[in-house]
């Protein structure tokens, strides 16, 4: 990476406001407007808050105030701090699912950093695909980049037991289902499962995303496991905002360190942690957004030799506030020893093995040694067969071992709410042993891969003692859930994938260790069923819809548009004229 300094008239924004002409002359006298005085900015980094904050974001109620903290840091660090409010994805909050957005969202990041006069960016985000999105927005302008995570949120609470967002939910919605606690216990759990501002405070795919952030380098060194309230999270913000000034001036960028080892590091970390399975759909994209050809293939190669020491939940037993007291992710990178890559360099100039130096575990039960993991290996594995022939993802930690390999009686749901009208009537056939398959819930089904993949246990099953079941489908699954359930089927249902041939009574084989998921049909019949399957109509008919139908990709592609991948750029540098 560079060690030259850029002289002020190299900046960037100096096209904006250095120059000695009518536009600049505009330029200047609207900063003027708002306050600003020439010796504010003359001179010095322009940097682009993308600030990912709204009112109907819970995980990012604190980002008014970390806002605040970053620009702290760019003052102090002679920089010129700009907040640029973006796309907030409220995970809990947005339907059909936040995924259908993560798209834009890194358009609208690239599109203000292409536009405004930024020198570089500090991304704010946390809440699920808001990692992801920012990051592939940034990516993609190859600015001096520094992310922020939200950190997680406070334990929850219920009757002097830790609750774990998600997990502890569908657990007890189960026991609720089964009449085993009562609308009473209920309400508890609902008060007291999320109290503190921060994203889900489990392994779930918001802690899962913000630590793969940190390992590929984008982040300070232990940033993303610090909790949301703890006061090291504001000192953090500051010392973010002080860290992308060096980082403008010495001209540090995301493409000029991140590389395939970069994100083998990232990938061997996320199964350490027993990470989420949404983070294959999202390190595919970020890294295609990098130049590099990241494979679900490739997940499952580092799988094979990675044990889960994180023992989080759903996973596990703790929660992220445990993890950072035992020592956070730089000593799980620690324990994780050579199969990391310590030569991976960082934004802050220093290699991964430098960030980490000195890191201690404190807690071996949080987070265990190599010689006593959680699960030895396999915290993901990418299946193929008859049924997925571009793949599917499952997560054998966080299922019971009898369904490894299990062979069941399809009960099939055309679509979620065939599912919703049916799955607690008495009188479905359906036993413990079957199979549940959801169809039409993928990127283009759904729209948009939503999370139903933990598909619902039926009721009176639930109420026989049943808490998991192998469940199939073409959608993603909260990294905060568990099951046997097989995710991202691809080619998804609703373009004709062999899992919108699948009918009721058919026999389907899960085999873990041989990495299959298979329809028992003969290939006569899969041809048969073929032939007469036809396209549904499209989900959208106008806006966003439309252009997301036309140009999205399959689950094993990272569900990018098409025409944001590098290959598809256009000559040129893609940077504004200014007039």
């Amino acid at each position: 990476m560079s060690q030259t300094r850029k002289k002020p008239e190299e900046l960037r924004s100096h096209r904006w406001y250095g120059v000695k002409d009518m536009r600049s002359f505009g330029h200047r006298s609207r900063t003027a407007q708002m306050g600003y005085h020439r010796s504010d900015y003359a001179g010095k980094p322009v940097i682009a808050i993308i600030n990912t904050w709204s009112d109907i974001n819970p995980c990012h109620t604190h980002f008014k105030q970390r806002v605040e903290e970053v620009k702290r840091g760019v003052w102090q660090a002679g920089g010129f701090p700009v907040e640029m409010p973006a796309l907030s994805l409220s995970e809990p909050m947005q339907k059909p699912t936040t995924m259908l957005y993560r798209n834009l969202l890194a358009m609208e990041t690239e599109e203000l950093l292409r536009s405004y006069p930024a020198d570089g960016c500090v991304l704010m985000g946390g809440c699920d695909k808001t990692t992801p999105a920012l990051i592939m927005g940034a990516l993609a302008m190859n600015l001096p980049t520094i992310f922020m995570p939200a950190g997680p949120m406070l334990r929850g609470d219920y009757k002097g037991k830790y609750l774990g967002s998600g997990s502890d939910t569908w657990k007890y919605w189960a026991e609720l289902r089964a009449g085993n606690i009562t609308e009473a216990d209920w309400q508890d759990v609902e008060d007291g499962i999320a109290r503190s501002p921060g994203h889900c405070m489990t392994m779930g795919t918001a802690s899962t995303m913000t630590s793969a952030t940190e390992v590929l380098g984008l982040t300070l060194p232990g940033a993303a496991s610090i909790p949301a309230p703890d006061s090291r999270h504001a000192q953090m913000a500051t010392l973010t905002g002080k860290a992308i000034v060096e980082m403008v001036w010495t001209d540090v960028k995301p493409l000029d360190f991140l590389t395939a080892a970069s994100f083998d590091n990232a990938v061997t970390a996320v199964l350490g942690l027993g990470g989420s399975t949404n983070s294959i759909v999202h390190l595919v994209a970020m890294a295609k957004r990098a130049g590099i050809n990241l494979t679900i293939d490739r997940f499952d190669e580092l799988a094979r030799q990675t044990p889960v020491l994180a023992n989080l939940r759903p996973s596990g037993a703790f929660l992220m506030e445990d993890f950072y007291y035992a020592g956070g992710l730089r000593a799980l990178l620690g324990q994780l020893g050579d199969l990391i890559d310590g030569s991976a360099r960082q934004c802050n100039g220093r290699t991964l093995a430098e960030n980490i130096a000195g890191c201690q575990v404190y807690n071996a039960e949080v987070i265990r040694p190599r010689a006593n993991p959680l699960v030895a290996k396999d915290g993901l594995a990418v299946l193929r067969g008859s049924l997925a022939p571009d793949g599917a993802i499952i997560k054998p930690a966080a299922m019971e071992p009898r369904f490894h390999k299990h062979t069941g009686r399809a009960v099939v749901f055309k679509d979620y709410n065939d599912m919703a009208a049916r799955i607690d009537d008495p009188a479905l056939d359906i036993d413990a042993t079957c199979a549940i398959v959801l169809q039409s819930a993928g990127p283009q089904g759904a729209p948009g891969m939503p999370e139903w993949g933990q598909l619902p246990i039926p009721q009176k099953l639930l109420k026989q003692g049943v808490r998991d079941m192998l469940r199939i489908s073409d959608a993603r699954m909260s990294g905060t859930s568990y099951g046997a359930c097989v995710l991202h089927v691809t080619p998804e249902s609703h373009v004709g994938g062999p899992l919108a041939l699948v009918r009721d009574g058919d026999m389907i084989s899960l085999d873990i260790a041989a990495r299959r998921v298979d329809l028992l049909i003969s290939d006569d019949e899969m041809a048969r069923r073929k032939a007469a399957w036809q396209p549904p109509p499209p989900k959208f008919t106008r806006g966003y819809g439309v252009l997301y139908l036309k140009h999205i990709q399959q689950a094993d592609k990272g569900c990018d548009f098409d025409f944001l991948e590098p290959e598809a750029k256009q000559a040129g540098t893609g940077e504004p004229e200014i007039h």
